[in-house]
């Protein structure tokens, strides 16, 4: 993991992917290492918190692919918001051990893994930050 130095030189990690999900979440710190727990997300760069322990900034490499989060900061026009009309798919060639690590880590079940009608096995979960998964194991991958 790589953080700001003080002679204004760092390297930034490359993002994965073309698609890049950026989340605001309350408690981007405690929501990166549950996601660690629960998703085996790796920290590729944090911003050090500031005083009242919020971050700016979090990017983390899950299932190969970028996600970056950050706290609200409401004095600066950016409140926290409920999450809603979303949801972060994983799509994992062993939805089980994916999914059992999730369960064990503390999300919430929202949708249990089923054989869908596409072929794939799919469920959806909701994380302590609010933040709705999907897990979807193709059909190829069995």
């Amino acid at each position: 993991m790589e953080t700001e130095t003080q002679d204004s030189q760092m390297t930034m990690p490359p993002v994965k992917n073309g698609l890049l999900p950026y989340i605001t979440v309350d408690g981007a710190l405690k929501a990166a290492e549950f996601y660690t727990r629960a998703f085996g997300a790796e920290k590729a760069f944090v911003v050090p918190p500031d005083e009242k322990g919020r971050t700016m900034h979090v990017h983390l490499y899950i299932n190969g692919s970028s996600l970056m989060l950050s706290d609200a900061y409401p004095e600066h026009g950016h409140p926290f918001q409920k999450h809603q009309g979303f949801s972060l798919q994983l799509v994992v060639d062993d939805v089980d051990s994916w999914w059992d690590r999730a369960v064990a880590a503390g999300v919430e079940v929202v949708m249990p893994v089923e054989l869908m009608f596409w072929g794939d096995r799919y469920g959806q979960l909701r994380d302590p930050f609010g933040v709705l998964w999907a897990m979807n194991e193709p059909a190829k991958a069995r």
